[in-house]
């Protein structure tokens, strides 16, 4: 295999790693389980998991997506997020194949655990969007200290502006409309991509979420719920990307 792809490969080898852990995360956390103590048990008959059935992937392959025991089926999610999170691994370090592409992996790692926890619960938790928001200032401290202040000033609009407008909404509708987690969402966004950048991450944002509803034929009324953070992370992952093409 040539050298450029080694670097890509091994983004991709982590990214089923962490694919793994995030998995595990985003289905167990919302029930109230742990995610770092105890092993890797079947959730159907409760056996603890071997090693040759840890593996990302090939495991579920293996098995035909079924416990060796019980042959009750392995949730999908599994699957779906260790290929995504490998795809993400990939790509940064494609893109990016030095320390800014892997910090650039973790970027997408956590907006990929973020935007599940949305999709399924309308949760995005602090415990992973503030370490987002500090990962992405050291992250600039370290290897781009010229946008630095950029990117500051980013998490500090980002937050700012979407608890303003969430402010506003509530005091003229007198009802939520927007939840204390995407505002903290956006100011971890705004970390790693700067403030000049916010306004195309809502209007992306916005444009994916009403094909969504296009294509499922929903009709968007005053009581729909969306998950906005879900689809801030969708459209800043992308945006992303193209920051680290060649000028």
């Amino acid at each position: 295999m040539s050298g450029p792809w080694l670097i890509p490969l091994a983004g991709a080898s982590l990214g089923l790693i962490f694919g793994s852990f995030t998995a595990n995360l985003v289905i167990r956390w919302p029930q109230g389980k742990s995610v770092m103590g105890g092993r890797s048990a079947c959730d159907a008959c409760g056996r603890t998991l071997g090693p040759g059935e840890l593996v990302p992937v090939l495991s579920h392959l293996l098995q035909r997506g079924r416990c060796r025991t019980c042959h009750a089926p392995i949730d999908p999610r599994h699957l779906m997020i260790e290929l995504a999170a490998a795809l993400i691994g990939a790509t940064a370090l494609f893109v990016s194949p030095d320390l800014n592409g892997l910090a650039g992996a973790f970027f997408g790692w956590f907006l990929l655990a973020l935007a599940v926890l949305d999709v399924e619960h309308f949760w995005l938790p602090d415990k992973l969007t503030l370490p987002l928001m500090a990962l992405g200032l050291i992250t600039a401290a370290l290897l781009r200290p010229d946008l630095a202040a950029m990117r500051m000033i980013g998490a500090l609009a980002g937050y700012a502006g979407l608890s303003l407008i969430g402010w506003a909404y509530r005091t003229l509708r007198g009802r939520v409309g927007l939840g204390g987690g995407d505002p903290k969402l956006l100011g971890a966004i705004g970390a790693w991509l700067g403030w000049p950048l916010l306004p195309f991450v809502l209007l992306l944002a916005s444009l994916i979420g009403l094909g969504a509803l296009l294509l499922r034929r929903e009709q968007m009324t005053a009581a729909t719920r969306v998950p906005l953070g879900a689809l801030m992370a969708l459209a800043a992952w992308p945006i992303w990307l193209v920051l680290q093409a060649p000028i």
